[in-house]
Parts: C-alpha cells; structure tokens; sequence
C-alpha cells in the first residue's frame, strides 16, 4: 500500500505568506487611522465633552468642559494679531403642544483668545473673567474649553421638576472679525469652527428657593 505524505516545511510555505499578509494589511490599518487622526487634529475642532447644570442660591449655573482645536489657518490669524471670539451658548426651552415653543432661559458668553508677540504670551478675555495670560496655545485652549459657574439669566419663573429642552453649543464667532475675514469665511472652511448642538430634555435640580 501506497501511503501520500507532503513534506512540512511545504505546509509553512503555504501558511507563513498568508500570516505575512494578515500582518501588513493591520499595519496599514493602523498607519491609515493615525493619518486620519493626524488630519482630524489639523483641521480643528469643537468637542463639547460635559456639562453640568447647578442651582444656587439665588438662580441656576452651568460648568461646560469642551475641547478645542484650531487649524492652521486660525493659529496663523493668531499670531498676525488677530482675535479670535468664541462663544458659549445654553438655552432652556418650553416646548407647547398648544402654542409656540418658548425660550425661558439662556446662558451666553463670548471670550476673545488673543496672542501677544512681544510677551510672547496667550491671553483669554470675557466680560465675566479677568484677562489671563498662558506661554503656550495649548494651554490657553484647555482653559478656553473649561467654563464653569456660568450664570444663567431667567426670562419666565421656572418649575423644579418640570422637563424642558435644553442646546448648548459653543462656536467661533465669525462676526466679530474684520469685513475682509468675513469675506474670507464663505470661501474657506477654515474658519467655520463649531461644535455640534447638542439638544436632549432635563429636568431642573432643587429649586434655588428650597436651599437652605
């Protein structure tokens, strides 16, 4: 009888090519996610990562943790002396079957980012902060996205307890810049910087008259 055998060493010819190729394409995989991220890094952005609404004594606050990234066109602006404003705006809406919905209350705040040359220094400054100055762009960004204890102005006594739709978004506001800026914007993606609106319902916490 007759017995078929194939040498070994012909089987690894077989599996080796195979578990090479496996290899490359999860190289490649893996270089292609970080040129994506790279690129996503490089054309800027807006995260909002958290946000977080509190009663005090007298009214409702809100904390926004966000992160922000500038492209290269923006950091450029920076550095020729221009001022970049972004703004944070959060709003509490009643929505009515029965009739329009109605806006009850809205936080908003507008920070300029600015960069001196010859301290060589970035500063933050908003009506509701002290101008603050930071050696690198990185850091001034991390405080930028940070904005916590946020007042919230009231138009309609609100109902602890009642469900409302809320917005927060934060964005560069273009219309503070210069005419040709603005110009510049319907051309250009690069200074269309925004986050996302976010929407959901919330229900207040502790109405500020039940504190102790």
């Amino acid at each position: 009888m007759t017995v078929f055998s194939m040498p070994y060493f012909i089987r690894h010819e077989r599996i080796w090519p195979l578990k090479g190729l496996l290899q490359l394409a999860a190289t490649i995989l893996l270089v292609l996610s970080l040129l994506s991220a790279a690129s996503a890094r490089g054309q800027g952005g807006i995260e909002i990562k958290s946000f977080a609404l509190e009663a005090t004594r007298k009214s409702y606050q809100i904390s926004i943790d966000a992160e922000i990234q500038l492209n290269s066109t923006l950091e450029q602006a920076l550095e020729k002396g221009i001022t970049l404003y972004f703004v944070s705006k959060f709003t509490l809406i009643d929505s009515r079957w029965y009739w329009l919905d109605e806006e009850v209350a809205r936080s908003k705040q507008r920070i300029g980012l600015s960069y001196h040359a010859l301290t060589r220094q970035y500063r933050l400054s908003g009506r509701r902060m002290m101008s603050q100055g930071f050696d690198t762009l990185q850091e001034a960004l991390q405080v930028l996205g940070r904005q916590h204890n946020m007042p919230i102005e009231i138009s309609v006594p609100l109902k602890p307890g009642k469900e409302y739709a809320a917005t927060l978004q934060v964005w560069l506001d273009i219309s503070r810049l210069a005419k040709p800026f603005q110009l510049e914007w319907f051309s250009s993606d690069d200074w269309n910087l925004s986050s996302e609106k976010k929407e959901w319902h919330i229900k207040l916490p502790v109405f500020p008259q039940n504190l102790p």
